[in-house]
């Protein structure tokens, strides 16, 4: 019934578009490609990431994906990172004050540092580099912003407080830097 249902209005998108431009098969036709390709381009773009699922829920979740080609959804993605280090960044002054142990301490400043760098450079970088048309510096931008969210996981000797944060900025980041390889 699904089927039936996408053929019929496929159908009648054609007829609508015939009709708008004059009877030209061909622009009615690259309106129709143009949808379907829109419509998957999120689907698509995200199978060719390590985190699927999650690539999909992130842009899904932001209409200016919509309109989006692949470098827009890579500028959605490098703003999940923003997002995700203002996170990490308050739980960690939120950590910072309540902490005690000198070593504590000493990792939770560590991770702040990095945070702010994912922030500072490598979102900047990445922001920079994909409105010059130039994806290799935002790819860089990305897998950069992966490495300071392990380097924070393994700066605490034990248990890390900031293992949620740092798994998700490393998933999102490495997510991401796979959307800008397919520009390359």
């Amino acid at each position: 019934m699904v089927g039936i249902t996408k053929l019929i209005s496929c159908s009648l998108l054609l007829k609508q578009d015939r009709e708008t431009h004059n009877g030209d098969p061909f622009r009615a036709r690259h309106r129709l490609i143009t949808t379907k390709t829109k419509a998957n381009l999120i689907e698509e773009t995200c199978k060719q990431t390590p985190h699927q699922n999650l690539c999909i829920q992130y842009l899904s979740s932001d209409p200016r994906s919509a309109d989006a080609d692949i470098a827009g959804l890579a500028l959605i993605m490098v703003n999940v990172i923003k997002t995700k280090a203002n996170n990490a960044l308050d739980k960690i002054q939120q950590l910072l004050q309540g902490s005690h142990e000198h070593s504590q301490k000493e990792a939770l400043n560590s991770c702040a540092g990095r945070y702010k760098t994912i922030l500072e450079a490598d979102v900047a970088q990445a922001i920079a580099a994909l409105q010059k048309g130039d994806p290799k510096f935002a790819e860089d931008g990305a897998n950069d912003a992966a490495v300071e969210a392990t380097s924070c996981e393994n700066g605490f000797s034990g248990k890390s407080p900031l293992t949620n944060e740092n798994n998700a900025m490393h998933d999102v980041a490495v997510t991401t830097g796979a959307i800008v390889r397919q520009l390359l």
